[in-house]
């Protein structure tokens, strides 16, 4: 998973944002994505990769299924599909920081769609999340120590990142 050659293999044998998967080669019976994030190094470090797959099914009802694919610091994703705990937060929102010390600068994963139905039209894209960070208006507090109103509004959150669908 961690060959340095990942990209050109990606190029070479797969199907890149916004494109269409082609009929499968016989004995493939699902879709495998590989995906790869890097951190944004003036940013908190990387909390989670996901596969959102998206599906209409035969009565024209939409679905939407999240699936974890990697996360950091030792979490397990479950049997669902999903890590039940969350990765921590380091930030002081008195100071509008955080520290990187939660979190991976970089997760690699691959991921097969086990329920994949080649007769029902289906839409995938990654997602990405980052450790929490402080919130434009925390960053606004510790600066100018102005008053932020209404009063409940979030000091941290989670910055986090799409891939065009497939």
């Amino acid at each position: 998973m961690y060959r340095p050659d990942v990209v050109e293999i990606g190029y070479a044998r797969g199907v890149p944002m916004r494109g269409d998967l082609a009929t499968a080669p016989d004995g493939v019976n699902a879709p495998v994505f590989m995906v790869g994030a890097l951190k944004d190094p003036w940013s908190g470090n990387l909390d989670g990769k996901q596969i959102i797959k998206g599906w209409v099914d035969t009565d024209s009802e939409r679905h939407e299924r999240i699936s974890d694919l990697a996360v950091s610091d030792g979490r397990e994703i479950g049997a669902d599909g999903r890590a039940s705990d969350p990765v921590g937060n380091t930030v002081d929102v008195e100071q509008a920081t955080w520290t990187n010390t939660i979190g991976a600068p970089e997760l690699r994963a691959v991921w097969t769609d086990t329920d994949f139905d080649p007769s029902v039209p289906a839409v995938y894209y990654a997602s990405v999340l980052e450790i929490p960070t402080p919130t434009w208006q925390a960053c606004d507090k510790a600066r100018f120590d102005i008053k932020i109103t209404p009063e409940g509004i979030p000091r941290s959150h989670q910055e986090r990142a799409h891939t065009s669908p497939i």
